[in-house]
């Protein structure tokens, strides 16, 4: 039997002695996030809420095997929250709904939660009605099984399945009733309890993942009472998939006592505040960048590689990713690239083949 077959379901319990203690180092993390925060100023909130927004939807789309172009996200993100950066670009239908529902959880988790708005995120997160290839029941509850997998199309590994389609409807007026009216409930815990049932009824075809971190966050705006985001728990679940994936089907085959899924959604949550101080380090990082060399004139193509570069760019810069990344020939990069040489920005490493290029340390 899966916990949703349970008698009692959804009435779920845990031991206080195990959690209490979490949520008193989660609140800790939280007030010294958002003390820290305070500290730094305006723009340095500015980009260090660019900056996990972005890694939010990216990593929680990447869980789903979904590959999205960063600076498409962070454009749009910047575009919808009004923060100027350099190299924006435009951002095609499938990013832009993604953003849209996380800034609507995020930036309006004051609002109920209901069945429309619900129906308005999977709607944006599908705007053409399909799935890949296979068009999909858009803006309404599924209508057929659902198991929960992961891993690759053909190899895929069946975690738990889903309460039948028939019980959706009923299911989710519960949730949601207890979403939107349950005020004793300690925030935190409240954002792993919602995580779980939500997750466990799967209501729709297909993005039940991406809500399901969605409804989280807002929760978690919820319980730091801030539109601003400065952790994510995406990001931390993406690194952490696989135990993720262990501890959601162990959970689903156990019974109502749910304490191991809250205690290691709460350690996850540790975590991920953990990297705080990482993410201000690069938001440093590039703030004095600009700020040294904001007499140089860079082009279009220039800024954007540079805006990767410190944004932890993966292996090494070549000409050719160079021409790659913003689709020049490649004596242009090689045009760009001396450039940046030539007033100071970049250094070449190596030579032949063997030639890359990183910037210069401020």
């Amino acid at each position: 039997m899966y916990i949703h077959q349970k008698k009692d379901w959804p009435k779920f319990i845990w031991d206080a002695d195990v959690i209490t203690p979490l949520i008193g180092k989660v609140r800790h993390e939280q007030g010294k996030i958002l003390g820290m925060m305070q500290g730094l100023g305006f723009r340095l909130q500015e980009e260090t809420l660019l900056k996990t927004l972005t890694l939010d939807v990216i990593k929680s789309s990447e869980i789903e095997g979904e590959q999205l172009d960063h600076n498409q996200v962070r454009s749009s993100i910047a575009r919808r929250l009004g923060i100027e950066i350099a190299g924006a670009v435009r951002a095609e239908r499938d990013v832009e709904g993604v953003v849209e529902m996380l800034l609507d959880a995020t930036q309006h988790y004051e609002r109920p939660l209901d069945e429309d708005r619900l129906f308005g995120w999977h709607a944006a997160l599908f705007p053409t009605g399909r799935s890949g290839m296979y068009k999909i029941r858009t803006a309404d509850w599924r209508d057929d099984v659902m198991q929960v997998t992961s891993g690759p199309m053909g190899r895929e590994i069946i975690h738990f399945e889903a309460p039948d389609a028939a019980k959706v409807p009923e299911e989710m007026r519960s949730f949601l009733e207890w979403f939107n009216t349950e005020v004793d409930l300690e925030p935190v815990l409240k954002a792993a309890v919602a995580h779980l049932w939500f997750v466990t009824i799967h209501p729709f075809e297909d993005g039940n993942g991406r809500i399901t971190r969605a409804i989280t966050d807002m929760q978690l705006a919820r319980a730091d009472q801030s539109k601003k985001r400065f952790y994510s728990m995406s990001a931390q679940i993406q690194t952490e998939r696989k135990k993720y994936y262990d501890i959601l089907e162990s959970t689903q085959r156990g019974d109502l006592n749910i304490t191991g899924w809250i205690q290691w959604f709460l350690e996850c949550l540790l975590r991920s505040m953990e990297q705080t101080d990482a993410t201000i380090s690069l938001i440093l990082k590039r703030v004095r960048f600009w700020e040294n060399h904001k007499d140089i004139d860079f082009n279009a193509r220039q800024q954007k590689i540079l805006q990767l570069l410190l944004d932890d760019f993966f292996g090494k810069l070549t000409a050719l990713k160079y021409a790659k990344i913003t689709k020049v020939s490649t004596d242009t990069a090689l045009r760009d690239i001396q450039d940046l040489i030539g007033k100071g920005i970049m250094e070449q490493q190596g030579s032949g083949r063997g030639t890359s290029y990183n910037l210069l340390a401020d």
